[in-house]
């Protein structure tokens, strides 16, 4: 569910110029990524076919690249089930050099889900880039028949990887702050919340008042941290 102030996410039309349209091997999948066999069986138990739908780049969309995004790819994952382990999505996305949008499609629905990636270098100039992942953020299902939006209007790769990844935040961004900051900000609201819930359970199982004073004080803070990292 979208966060206060947040609007519903949309399905996004892509330019013809940008459709790529090309089936990627599993095989090829692993072999970038040295994935073992139990990875392997989760391709296989839940990953029909995997579509590399778009590539976003300055040749095919006309925008400028920038030192951190020089282009997004656009993957659908048709699934033979109605879930997909983050596990099989990180694997794909550490085998590709790029920011990845996924577009999961089971039962004649959809759900885009993306993590933030960026790329790192370490040792010498001849070091190859590592990513570096954030969370998955994912809508809720959509009908496949929902009506598509035009991509958003913005000056560069980077404000359109902002823009995409935007749709599938649940709180907005604050004002001037950072693509980073605002996913680190989401990352540990979403971390306030799972504490939250935990700290409810506990509540509703404890017995002893003294005990249930204590935990109810503790769940107020708990929530008053996470109203100031949503708002």
């Amino acid at each position: 569910m979208p966060g206060p102030g947040k609007p519903p996410a949309v399905l996004f039309s892509f330019p013809k110029s940008a459709a790529v349209g090309r089936v990627l091997p599993k095989s090829k999948i692993y072999e970038h990524s040295k994935a073992r066999s139990q990875l392997k069986n989760l391709f296989v138990e839940q990953v029909e076919q995997i579509i590399w739908q778009y590539k976003l780049a300055p040749e095919t969309i006309h925008l400028p690249d920038q030192p951190d995004v020089a282009e997004i790819q656009l993957f659908t994952v048709v699934l033979k089930v109605p879930e997909c382990s983050p596990k099989v999505l990180d694997c794909i996305d550490r085998a590709i050099p790029f920011p990845i949008i996924f577009e999961l499609a089971f039962d004649n629905r959809v759900k885009l889900i993306a993590a933030y990636k960026r790329l790192t270098t370490s040792g010498t100039e001849s070091a190859t880039s590592r990513p570096v992942l954030s969370t998955y953020f994912a809508t809720d299902w959509l009908p496949k028949a929902t009506r598509r939006m035009p991509i958003p209007v913005v000056i560069h790769m980077a404000q359109l990887y902002a823009a995409l990844l935007q749709n599938l935040l649940p709180w907005p961004a604050r004002q001037k702050e950072s693509l980073s900051a605002w996913v680190t900000r989401v990352e540990q609201a979403m971390a306030k919340r799972r504490e939250i819930e935990k700290t409810r359970d506990r509540l509703c199982k404890e017995k002893q008042f003294n005990r249930k004073v204590q935990i109810n004080a503790n769940l107020k803070q708990l929530k008053d941290e996470f109203e100031k990292l949503i708002h």
